[in-house]
């Protein structure tokens, strides 16, 4: 049976990947809804407004949406579908980009009800990052340490607790 860090991981990681997949596809396409489309157009023109610096580098609101967009979806199918450590690289990517667009509404002032999913998904990212590069806790029976071929338990589980006497 999977261990409940397992399925924790394994739980985050659909869930995150699927909502970020849904939101980059919303960013890409007004196929899903047209309405959230239209927003994201409004708030990236707004961005691009707020950091002249993102103009004079060339970067239109359409190339920022898009390539957000874009690295949501990659990520997302990567955290949905790809085991092992790319899962962890695209967390840590989705986490950069949350942060950047906390930044932006941030900049632009936007109200905390506008931004609150990206808080709460950044949150969500990151708390999946921490549980997933914790070292996996092995069970007592295989927590024996090897000397010179012989197996002994460990040394604070064969040390009597604190106050305690080991009566033999």
């Amino acid at each position: 049976m999977a261990s409940p860090r397992t399925i924790t991981i394994v739980a985050l990681s659909v869930a995150l990947g699927l909502f970020f997949v849904f939101m980059g596809t919303i960013k890409l396409t007004p196929r899903l809804s047209r309405d959230a489309y239209n927003e994201m157009k409004r708030a990236y023109k707004s961005y691009v407004r707020a950091l002249p610096m993102l103009k004079k580098m060339g970067v239109s609101s359409i190339l920022l949406r898009k390539t957000i967009g874009a690295l949501e979806v990659a990520c997302g199918i990567v955290m949905t579908l790809v085991p092992g450590r790319p899962k962890d690289v695209a967390n840590f990517l989705l986490l950069l980009l949350v942060l950047a667009v906390l930044f932006f509404h941030q900049l632009v002032g936007d109200p905390l009800k506008r931004y609150a999913h990206a808080l709460v998904f950044g949150i969500l990212l990151t708390c999946r990052l921490l549980i997933a590069r914790q070292p996996e806790e092995l069970p007592p029976e295989k927590r024996m340490l090897s000397v010179n071929g012989d197996e002994q338990p460990l040394i604070h589980e064969a040390a009597p607790e604190k106050g305690k006497m080991k009566v033999s």
